[in-house]
């Protein structure tokens, strides 16, 4: 809490007090009030009592310790890729992914003056969704822990040669100048956000079309990969999601992250699973979650 920004430090602390009094509605999310994570889990829930936390980890140990009932994270953007740190986050969290949200993603050039502007603050993603706009103006891109704390920075050192992109919400919060709107470089920006629970939801119990998503580490074997991944083909089961990352610094091992469309108990990803199971090793199941989004 110490770390945010003195104009957010107040609305922090009041939404974590209602929150605090209030477990059982609680969404931790990452940032500052007003950021793109706070729009999302009151979109996703209008009577959830939102509560900010200063990283990711935070918000996750808030769930981890009965402080919120569920967490809201950004798991990928389609304009910037996937969220720093996630891959990692999630699979040792030992929280279940309970429901996924889309959010259309729009950003807002604030400040307390009207420019020019040599710096803009920022999360890495958001500024990373804006490249073009900024190289073209020559601003140069400060990364900020999120968007909305990067708007109440600028609201608390008032230079006016430095702006923050963050969302409308935070221009009306911290009293900024709205400079320009719309300055992502991609106008189907979207994000997807994954929520966080400490109980997984029971895959019998979903009605409709479902997610599951996982982690593995295929064995040290020729085409491994190969054959691991052969039964969802032979199967019919739709993998929307298939990203590596390395686990350590011995760079001996690749661990996986998967999204497929379907649930256990369906035979079909039984099958598959039971296939990417004998070729694997550590297999983790995140969460099996309704559908947030049909995927083509």
């Amino acid at each position: 809490m110490h770390s945010y920004p003195d104009p957010a430090l107040a609305l922090a602390e009041q939404l974590n007090r209602a929150a605090a009094a209030d477990p059982a509605r609680a969404v931790s999310f990452q940032g500052a009030p007003g950021a793109n994570s706070h729009i999302a889990a009151l979109r996703h829930d209008p009577e959830c009592l939102p509560m900010p936390c200063w990283s990711f980890a935070d918000a996750i140990d808030a769930v981890r310790d009965g402080r919120a009932d569920r967490a809201i994270i950004p798991i990928e953007n389609s304009a910037n890729g996937r969220v720093a740190d996630i891959h990692f986050l999630l699979p040792e969290s030992g929280l279940s992914i309970t429901a996924e949200h889309f959010m259309p993603i729009t950003h807002t050039l604030m400040a307390v003056g009207h420019g020019p502007f040599e710096a803009v603050f920022s999360h890495p993603q958001a500024l990373g969704q804006c490249r073009h706009y900024l190289r073209e103006r020559g601003i140069v891109p400060m990364e900020y822990a999120d968007t909305a704390g990067a708007a109440a920075k600028v609201a608390q050192d008032r230079d006016p040669a430095v702006a923050a992109i963050a969302p409308p919400l935070a221009a009306k919060l911290y009293e900024l100048d709205v400079i320009a709107e719309g300055i992502e470089d991609e106008h189907d920006n979207m994000t997807r956000f994954v929520i966080l629970s400490r109980a997984p939801l029971d895959p019998a119990e979903i009605e409709g079309p479902a997610m599951t998503t996982f982690v593995f580490e295929v064995r040290n074997i020729p085409a491994a990969l190969y054959k691991a991944l052969g039964g969802f083909a032979t199967n019919g089961v739709n993998m929307t999601k298939l990203e590596s990352y390395q686990d350590g610094a011995s760079f001996a091992a690749t661990r996986f992250f998967c999204d497929i469309v379907g649930k256990p108990g369906d035979p079909a990803v039984d099958l598959a699973l039971e296939e990417l199971g004998f070729y694997s090793k550590n297999l983790r199941l995140l969460g099996c979650y309704p559908m947030g989004r049909e995927r083509a």
